[in-house]
């Protein structure tokens, strides 16, 4: 169970570790708009809990090192957005591999961290700009 809720954040997050790095932060990119590194912060911290009080995928992240399950989210949305950095995380097939995610489990994730945006104020446009980008992740995650 403990690597689950690495896991499941890396599926969401995992596009970014494909995308080639940047060490230049444009202006116009999502990183920015959503408040450069300390709103991805914020989405992260409400995401993570979330996620920790939703019976439905609690104990999927129940041993999980929280500290170092933060810092990969941060890692994993900063660059998918296009930030300044690099995610160093595992894929999301091996994060969620023999997890058996159900599209049930994944949904209730994305419930939640739309639930964080929404909570930290991230517009409903720009909130559906980062599940366009972790959306694809779903093969990656259930059934692994």
């Amino acid at each position: 169970m403990k690597m689950l809720l690495p896991g499941l954040l890396a599926v969401l997050l995992g596009a970014c570790a494909s995308a080639p790095q940047k060490s230049v932060v444009k202006n116009d990119t999502l990183y920015q708009r959503l408040g450069g590194a300390p709103g991805v912060e914020a989405v992260v911290d409400a995401s993570l809990r979330h996620v920790h009080g939703d019976l439905r995928i609690n104990i999927f992240f129940e041993n999980s090192d929280l500290a170092d399950l933060r810092r990969l989210l941060i890692e994993q949305i900063c660059a998918a957005t296009g930030g300044p950095c690099t995610y160093t995380g595992r894929s999301m097939e091996e994060s969620h591999s023999g997890m058996n995610l159900t599209d049930k489990d994944f949904d209730a994730f994305v419930e939640d961290l739309i639930a964080a945006m929404t909570e930290v104020k991230v517009s409903p446009e720009l909130q559906q700009e980062v599940l366009a980008l972790f959306g694809p992740m779903r093969p990656q995650v259930v059934g692994q």
